[in-house]
């Protein structure tokens, strides 16, 4: 199960808080690795490591880089004496972390109860967090507050992320809870429920939950960890807040089950999110907006979730605002237009329910197929989608 190796640290290639990028000589070649400094203490040139070098053996997808297991001949440093909740439970690399829920953690969660009505933006892939966040932003500007919950369906250390380390420097997130078995963030939760309900009583005006970099999949219906932006529009709706959900669409992805809308959205919320939320959706003309409504009928979001269109192509300039380099699955923003027009979709929708006395926005699509949509995607007759000219099947098959 575990492929590892042994390797010398020739230089130091990166730092940033709690992650030291190395390069180091492996059977002879000079490859990537990544040292957690808070799991297996500091590095240096010079030293010998045992890394797992599983990933990278089989090509799979860490973005090239073996992990130092063990420093040889050294420590990793001792957590801080408080907190006994442990991660990554009953590994070798178990951790303890002094979790919200604990009596002598400071702050007011112990009488949290309800999100009081608080926006939960939630995503499925750690690439929606920036554009998600920037619109926020550039919206309310400093005064309302972000909080990041990064779940554990995908890296587990938040260290891991460059982007949630630009982000907090940019100011564009205030703070982090990681859940679950991630950890690392700047509060460690148990879960989902309590990592929210810690967001509001530590004085979130907006909540962002997603995954961290990685995402696991396979081409079923089910075998991906995506389901969970379901499972956690739940978790928002039995604790008293407003679920924004951001759809996953592409018009650049070219596997078919990802192509408009991916089957990861039509499952996650046409099948395991049983309470409502809001969708939003960019402003889209012809095909690629028919193709759309016909995918989210399929898929039985219509019907169980409000879908509202927001206009938010005169965001495209955000990037280059906040000097944001974004990207998802390696395709910029001119690439993949339509998911970062999405992602800032929901953020606008979120701020605008900062507003005072605002509990929903006005719009036009509402919880239905508009009736012009509905000859096009043959509503009642169930004829075959030919927007593309090809059977839409992205999100009925695997």
């Amino acid at each position: 199960m575990i492929i590892s190796r042994m390797g010398k640290v020739s230089s130091i290639t990166g730092i940033r808080p709690g992650l030291t990028e190395i390069a180091v000589m492996v059977d002879g070649r000079e490859e990537r690795a990544i040292n957690y400094d808070h799991l297996t203490g500091p590095v240096v040139a010079g030293d010998l490591v045992k890394l797992n070098t599983t990933a990278v053996s089989m090509n799979l997808g860490t973005g090239g880089y073996h992990f130092v297991m063990a420093v040889e001949g050294k420590n990793g440093p001792d957590p801080p004496r408080e907190g006994h909740i442990m991660k990554l439970r009953y590994t070798p690399s178990q951790v303890k972390v002094h979790s919200v829920e604990e009596k002598d953690y400071p702050g007011s969660y112990s009488s949290a109860r309800s999100l009081e009505g608080t926006p939960v933006v939630v995503g499925t892939l750690h690439s929606m967090v920036a554009p998600i966040t920037a619109a926020i932003k550039h919206i309310t500007g400093p005064t309302a507050r972000i909080v990041y919950l990064m779940t554990d369906g995908a890296a587990l250390p938040i260290w891991l992320s460059r982007l949630i380390h630009e982000l907090k420097l940019k100011r564009l997130v205030d703070e982090t809870v990681t859940c679950g078995h991630a950890f690392g963030g700047d509060h460690e939760a148990i879960n989902v429920y309590s990592g929210l309900l810690w967001a509001r009583a530590s004085g979130a005006d907006v909540i962002v939950v997603s995954m961290g970099p990685g995402i696991v999949g396979s081409a079923s219906q089910f075998g991906h960890t995506a389901l969970e932006q379901g499972e956690i529009v739940n978790a928002v709706n039995v604790l008293g807040g407003r679920a924004i959900a951001v759809p996953r669409i592409s018009f650049a992805d070219p596997r078919p089950r990802h192509f408009g809308l991916s089957h990861h959205t039509g499952t996650a919320l046409g099948r395991v999110a049983l309470t409502p939320c809001i969708v939003p959706i960019p402003l889209m003309k012809g095909r690629k907006k028919t193709f759309i409504y016909s995918q989210m009928k399929e898929s039985g979001i219509f019907g169980r979730h409000k879908i509202v269109e927001v206009d938010s192509r005169s965001y495209k300039k955000l990037p280059d605002l906040y000097g944001l380099a974004v990207t998802t699955m390696g395709r910029s923003l001119g690439e993949d237009p339509e998911f970062f027009e999405t992602a800032w979709a929901a953020g606008i929708y979120a701020a605008g329910l900062l507003q005072p006395g605002v509990d929903e926005l006005p719009d036009g699509a509402e919880n239905r197929i508009p009736p012009e949509e509905r000859k096009k995607i043959g509503y009642l007759s169930g004829e075959k989608d030919s927007v593309f000219g090809t059977k839409n099947s992205h999100h009925s098959a695997p």
